[in-house]
């Protein structure tokens, strides 16, 4: 069973409004789990899936091949489906998932390199505490968008370690789109901004940053460019590398 099979199993005691339906990600000490109801004692996000989509969403991340149970139990007096072993849940049926690995196969996705966590570490951790973006996030973008080079310019007229473009800049007040701090600081701002947008997607944050707001907005999510598809591969493998090398736990499906 993929993931996407498994959404659909885990909602079928769900009637879909039209077209959609609702899946919760839920996610505790680590573990993730998807649900057709909020687990107590979880943080939950949920997220509406199109039942005519082609292929139904990845909700678990990079968590590669596993195998996992889907629980049926009753909440609110309702029949709930979700991964997550909680009290009074019956075993439904079991499962295999497979979700993209830690770094996708995607061509074009070019060299990934090793993380560099020296370049600019006070201004990292200074943008991502005052923003609420993470850390390695912010580290994997950088790394992705100008290897952490100061003075990079694109061939768009993208400039600075964030690669941020000249209506950016503005928009942010940056004096000089060549100081790292500025570049980083304005950088994680945008991506804060792009993040509540989104409802915290970060691929179509990533989308966004790279191809902008309207051209997400025309395509209704991620475009079919080859660039921005090959960047978002390239900035999941490079967060996943950063994650790790900054001990970070890594999610882990619920059992």
């Amino acid at each position: 069973m993929t993931a996407g099979l498994l959404l659909a199993v885990a909602a079928l005691a769900v009637p879909p409004p039209a077209d959609a339906r609702i899946v919760y990600r839920c996610v505790r000490d680590g573990t993730v789990s998807l649900s057709t109801a909020p687990e107590p004692g979880s943080k939950c996000e949920a997220k509406e899936i199109d039942d005519s989509a082609v292929q139904a969403p990845n909700l678990w991340g990079a968590m590669g091949v596993f195998s996992g149970t889907l629980y049926e139990r009753e909440q609110d007096g309702k029949l709930v489906y979700g991964t997550r072993k909680l009290p009074g849940s019956r075993v439904y049926l079991k499962f295999t998932a497979v979700t993209p690995p830690g770094e996708p196969a995607h061509e074009g996705l070019g060299n990934v390199g090793a993380p560099q966590l020296g370049p600019f570490a006070a201004e990292f951790r200074a943008a991502a505490k005052a923003t609420g973006v993470e850390d390695a996030w912010l580290r994997a973008i950088a790394h992705a968008e100008s290897g952490f080079d100061a003075d990079a310019v694109s061939d768009k007229g993208a400039q600075g370690v964030m690669q941020l473009m000249p209506d950016v800049v503005a928009d942010y007040g940056v004096a000089d789109p060549f100081d790292a701090k500025q570049s980083i600081q304005a950088g994680a701002r945008h991506l804060r901004a792009l993040l509540r947008r989104y409802g915290n997607d970060r691929t179509l944050a990533l989308a966004a940053y790279n191809a902008g707001i309207g051209t997400v907005q025309r395509h209704g999510g991620v475009p079919p460019y080859p660039e921005t598809q090959a960047y978002i591969a390239k900035v999941q493998a490079l967060h996943a590398r950063y994650r790790e090398a900054m001990g970070i736990r890594t999610e882990r499906p619920a059992q």
